[in-house]
């Protein structure tokens, strides 16, 4: 397994543990997280806390954007990008 499939499992897995409606929808690692209403302004915190935490990282005010959090593989992408771990 490539780690970037291991790093999309880790956060689908978080993201199936944290919001209920990700458990009751098949979200892969484009479904749209934010525009689907899974994700909320309050549960985007969650999510940073969990990548800070997980990953090590810091989340600044500038990367709390929709971009970052609109999926698992624009939160996957944004976390090798904080880490700076080149996507395979």
């Amino acid at each position: 397994m490539h780690a970037d499939q291991a790093l999309h499992d880790q956060i689908r897995s978080f993201m199936l543990l944290t919001f209920p409606a990700a458990k009751k929808r098949a979200i892969d690692d484009d479904f749209p997280l934010i525009d689907s209403g899974i994700i909320d302004s309050l549960g985007t915190l969650d999510v940073v806390a969990f990548v800070e935490h997980s990953f090590g990282i810091e989340v600044s005010d500038d990367d709390l954007t929709p971009e970052n959090f609109a999926s698992i593989r624009a939160l996957a992408t944004f976390v090798l990008r904080k880490t700076g771990v080149p996507a395979e």
